[in-house]
């Protein structure tokens, strides 16, 4: 016996999500239908399309958001520095801590050559225009210490060869291979304070 088609397609609809297998996805699929009211149903589908239709990256950084520009982007408080991040989730870690007060550039990924990744994939085309654009003093790369990660640092740094901008990394307080937004906050702040010159 096979469930109904319409909840075998809700089935396969939670296995999208990441770190969802097939039982995952049944459980889930199977409260909806059988536990969650039909107001709470359709709620949670509205809010699903109105997140996909009105969520996009910001045109100057990269970042998630619901406007054309992101709040930070439009913050005139900011400082002159930028950090150079993989993700919007990154951005979250390092503004909970509220230490970091300048902007943001979002990669949206790294480059990876096994996987298909080149600079092109990624939001590194206008990097160098704005940094010269919005006379940035410092640019600090906050990537994960893994392969891609370090060749994509390694790039950027390439990237401003032939620029008067000096780039630095964060320090040491992240371990080898760690991705940022698992990090705790002291290990954060640590890593800010320790930056260096690539």
């Amino acid at each position: 016996m096979k469930y109904p088609d319409n909840l075998e397609k809700l089935i396969k609809s939670f296995e999208m999500f990441p770190g969802i297998g097939p039982k995952s996805a049944e459980r889930l699929a199977l409260f909806t239908v059988t536990k969650m009211s039909k107001d709470n149903a359709q709620s949670f589908s509205e809010r699903i399309t109105d997140a996909v239709n009105s969520i996009g990256n910001c045109e100057i950084c990269g970042n998630l958001t619901d406007h054309k520009i992101c709040e930070i982007c439009t913050d005139e408080g900011r400082e002159a520095t930028l950090m150079i991040v993989e993700n919007t989730k990154d951005i979250i870690a390092f503004e909970k801590l509220n230490a970091f007060k300048g902007k943001y550039h979002v990669l949206n990924g790294y480059i990876s050559p096994l996987n298909g990744v080149g600079p092109e994939d990624i939001n590194l085309s206008t990097l160098v225009n704005r940094v010269q654009d919005e006379k940035i003093t410092k640019v600090i790369v906050a990537l994960a210490s893994t392969i891609n990660g370090e060749m994509t640092t390694m790039y950027i740094k390439k990237m401003f060869e032939k620029t008067s901008t000096t780039i630095y990394r964060i320090g040491y307080g992240l371990p080898v291979g760690a991705d940022i937004e698992y990090a705790d906050e002291i290990t954060l702040i640590k890593s800010l304070e320790g930056i260096k010159e690539l």
